[in-house]
């Protein structure tokens, strides 16, 4: 019996220390097993990042990218615009497991609530007042006002959001653990899915009746 007790806990550690070990890789990108994997964007389907361009192939310009010098256009209703320098649009980032975001806010602009399943996002503000803030799983809210040159972070996952409050526009940096972060927009993934969302669900979510969330559902026709 000594000897059963004894083989299952050394059985137990065994696989205590594979968790541990692999806890590095599951908690971000994994990391490269080369210099660098450029991303072959013609090739097929991608799993866990793109295919690696031939190195013979492999260019100066493949590791830079200029996206980020300019502004994208605000005029929109919620006065938000962001240019996201992801490995679909920045090849040189594919298996290194980081990406970068310009969002540019108008006065009173606000990036809605969202989340990134795949990234944690670290927050640089380079212009202006930004509430970040974001809430947790029991629903508990942090937030801030960021000012220029100061950083917020949000955990990976959580819904989060953006809000000018300073008297000009602003631009801040949104930098991740992930070369393809994800981007789950709740308003949009309950009011403007294709096919449509069924309006039982909205209703009994919402505690609405049919009317107002056509009222609600036309606010978001186009995006």
């Amino acid at each position: 019996m000594a000897s059963s007790r004894s083989s299952m806990l050394q059985v137990l550690l065994l696989v205590v220390a594979a968790a541990l070990a692999a806890a590095p890789g599951v908690l971000s990108d994994p990391p490269p097993l080369q210099d660098f994997c450029v991303a072959d964007l013609k090739a097929g389907t991608a799993v866990d990042g793109f295919p690696c361009k031939p190195a013979s192939t492999v260019v100066d310009d493949d590791f830079f990218s200029a996206a980020m010098v300019s502004g994208p256009n605000t005029d929109n209703p919620f006065g938000v615009n962001s240019t996201r320098a992801t490995v679909s649009a920045f090849p040189g980032l594919n298996t290194l497991g980081l990406s970068i975001t310009r969002t540019d806010l108008a006065p009173g602009g606000i990036n809605p609530p969202h989340s990134h399943p795949r990234g944690s996002e670290l927050v640089l503000v380079l212009k202006g007042e930004v509430m970040v803030g974001f809430t947790t799983a029991t629903n508990q809210l942090f937030s801030k006002v960021v000012k220029q040159n100061e950083l917020y972070v949000v955990p990976r996952g959580l819904q989060h959001y953006q809000l000018n409050v300073g008297k000009g526009d602003a631009v801040f940096m949104a930098m991740f653990d992930a070369q393809s972060p994800g981007l789950v927009v709740p308003t949009l993934g309950l009011f403007a899915t294709k096919p449509a969302m069924p309006m039982e669900v909205l209703t009994k979510t919402f505690l609405l009746g049919e009317d107002e969330v056509d009222v609600i559902k036309s606010k978001f026709v186009g995006f």
